[in-house]
């Protein structure tokens, strides 16, 4: 038996490596012997910290829904209709269009709105585009889906805006949507509504589909206001994917949506919404007690709420750019305006025994007991991402702990002599000027 189940190929099959795969090897190369606590600056969960406690509101909401006893069974496969539909209401706030429950489909999480999209856009042959950099989960939902995955860039001299360049030379007639993440999901921007303008012209000008994941809607505090993609839904289809997770700062909690935006029908008109009802009905569902609770805290959430977490992201943020900018070997090119990450490019040349940025994540996991997440798990090589969203006394220790290792490793008079020789070579300089 065992000859004939490993002809099938499971081991030589090609995996993703995802955020938490590299957090489990990043906590095998602990030391031990650190007496110091470990600091998570790897992943996105806030819900640990005091500062990132969910509302009362959240709380009570659940409590109501328990005690109800109305909760207890199997929900419909696209979620309960209240639910829905205070979603759909809670949503076209922000909309020129007013969404209906048949336009929203709950799901448990986004990581699982992810799947569901993928799975019922997944056709022989087509291929889809992830911006780069971007969530891992993306890749290996569509690795499992026999979806071919093309990266469009985003661009750090911009702000990180889509380079739509590349997306039009990336984009041919088996192409089926692409994902923009805004605020963005590693980078901490936040687009304007010209760009998303551009972005929404472009997509319609290929005949594609916007996927627009929005797990950090309204969790902004830059320059830039959030607007939901969803605004443009005229323009071309979209489907939203967004959660609680983030904004209500209930990860464990699982429940997300999938929303349509598309005002001209073109998704039911092509059995796209067909095939996303279809999946629901044989997947999991988010759990109904959770279900049960949605419509009290969507209404009774308050601004206040949600601006003192703003207000703690924002002077995290402010932190992390200010600290990072005074180490020599590493930068940030933007200053984070939203959601709860930044990315931060190394000069490996500057530091000594570092080679890149997976060695930068281990070494410091290894010699300072912070965690961090490298870039090249994330599409972009010689890149971390850095996430603020820890108590600001806990995030302080670690910007100081990155501080002492990228000290420590410097390598700052060889590193300006090998940069000054590339100059020289790559702008062909003669050896006076050189």
């Amino acid at each position: 038996m065992e000859q004939k189940m490993s002809k099938w190929g499971f081991k030589s099959e090609k995996r993703t490596v995802t955020i938490r795969d590299f957090l489990e090897i990043l906590k095998g190369n602990l030391n031990k012997n650190d007496k110091r606590d470990v600091i998570h600056l790897g992943h996105g969960d806030p819900s640990p910290y005091p500062s990132f406690k969910t509302s009362p509101v959240a709380e009570e909401s659940l409590l109501n829904a328990l005690r109800s006893s109305l909760f207890n069974g199997y929900p419909p496969s696209a979620g309960l209709s209240p639910a829905r539909e205070s979603v759909a209401e809670h949503l076209s706030k922000d909309l020129p269009h007013k969404l209906s429950e048949g336009d929203v489909f709950l799901t448990a999480g986004a990581n699982h709105a992810i799947e569901v999209v993928l799975s019922a856009l997944a056709r022989p042959g087509a291929n889809i585009l992830f911006p780069k950099p971007g969530y891992p989960v993306y890749e290996a939902r569509a690795a499992f889906s026999n979806l071919e995955v093309r990266h469009f860039n985003l661009l750090p001299e911009r702000g990180w805006e889509v380079d739509l360049d590349g997306v039009e030379a990336l984009a041919d007639d088996k192409t089926i949507a692409m994902v923009v993440i805004n605020p963005g999901n590693p980078c901490g921007n936040v687009f304007t509504f010209e760009h998303m303008q551009k972005i929404a012209e472009t997509a319609q000008r290929l005949g594609i589909l916007l996927i627009s994941d929005e797990v950090y809607n309204h969790i902004v505090f830059g320059s830039n206001k959030f607007l939901p993609m969803g605004l443009l839904g005229s323009v071309t289809p979209v489907l939203t994917l967004a959660s609680m997770s983030k904004r209500w700062l209930i990860p464990g909690w699982r429940l997300g949506w999938i929303a349509a935006s598309d005002p001209n029908g073109v998704l039911k008109k092509s059995g796209i919404i067909e095939s996303i009802e279809n999946y629901l009905c044989i997947t999991a569902d988010p759990a109904t007690l959770i279900q049960g609770a949605v419509p009290e805290i969507l209404e009774k959430s308050t601004d206040a709420f949600f601006s003192r977490t703003n207000d703690t992201l924002r002077e995290s943020a402010d932190a992390c750019y200010a600290t990072i900018s005074e180490i020599p070997s590493l930068s940030c090119p933007h200053k984070p305006e939203g959601a709860m990450s930044t990315m931060i490019e190394i000069n490996p040349l500057l530091l000594e025994d570092v080679k890149d940025d997976v060695d930068f994540a281990m070494k410091l996991a290894r010699e300072e007991s912070v965690m961090i997440m490298p870039g090249s798990i994330l599409g972009l090589k010689n890149w971390l991402r850095l996430s603020f969203s820890v108590e600001p006394a806990i995030l302080r220790d670690g910007l100081e702990r990155i501080r002492a290792f990228c000290s420590r490793h410097s390598n700052t008079l060889q590193g300006y002599m090998k940069l000054e020789s590339r100059r020289c070579a790559s702008s062909n300089l003669m050896h006076d000027d050189c």
